[in-house]
């Protein structure tokens, strides 16, 4: 059984990369994703809800998003809210479904990109040291205050740094995937 401190560390490292997994799959690469849209709300029935409530997303082709909503009188809604959105897409709605173009990237635009990828997967990583310190300090401080014995606090001090090692290995290996995808032409 690990111990108490390991098992927190790497909860709090698991949702780190969650984030990153999250921030990355909400930029648009010049490739159709259901994904893009996930920031997207509708006002439908008097409130705001998430655009995934109101209708299906699917990328029939490489660049085109096209949105099935489960009550026709919802299109212009649906269209209103991927515009306020700013995702920089121009939805069209042909009365039975909403479609949604991917335009092309420019270069510029992808430089744009892989910079915010990059501050993204360097977050990560400041959120992954920030938790192998903590947990560090704690097995220190259990260690002074007599709960721990020195040889169990080195091994799990070296544990705690291999989590560590993996999961900002797993998110310099998200950053290698999505800067490629940025980047193809």
């Amino acid at each position: 059984m690990q111990p108490k401190t390991l098992n927190d560390a790497e909860e709090r490292m698991k949702k780190a990369v969650e984030f990153v997994r999250h921030e990355l799959n909400g930029i648009r690469t010049g490739k159709a994703s259901p994904q893009l849209l996930d920031t997207v709300k509708v006002e439908a029935y008097g409130t705001h809800v998430p655009l995934i409530q109101v209708g299906s997303v699917s990328a029939p082709e490489p660049r085109l998003l096209v949105i099935q909503p489960w009550d026709k009188s919802l299109m212009k809604a649906i269209c209103k809210g991927i515009n306020e959105a700013q995702l920089g897409l121009n939805p069209t709605d042909d009365g039975s479904v909403v479609r949604i173009p991917i335009p092309t990237l420019t270069e510029e635009r992808r430089k744009d990109l892989v910079k915010l990828i990059n501050k993204f997967a360097e977050e990560g990583r400041v959120a992954i040291r920030q938790v192998r310190h903590d947990a560090n300090k704690d097995l220190k401080h259990q260690e002074d205050g007599g709960t721990l014995p020195a040889d169990d606090a080195k091994r799990q001090t070296a544990d705690v740094q291999k989590l560590t090692d993996r999961y900002i290995a797993s998110i310099d290996e998200m950053l290698k995937k999505k800067t490629a995808e940025v980047m193809e032409v």
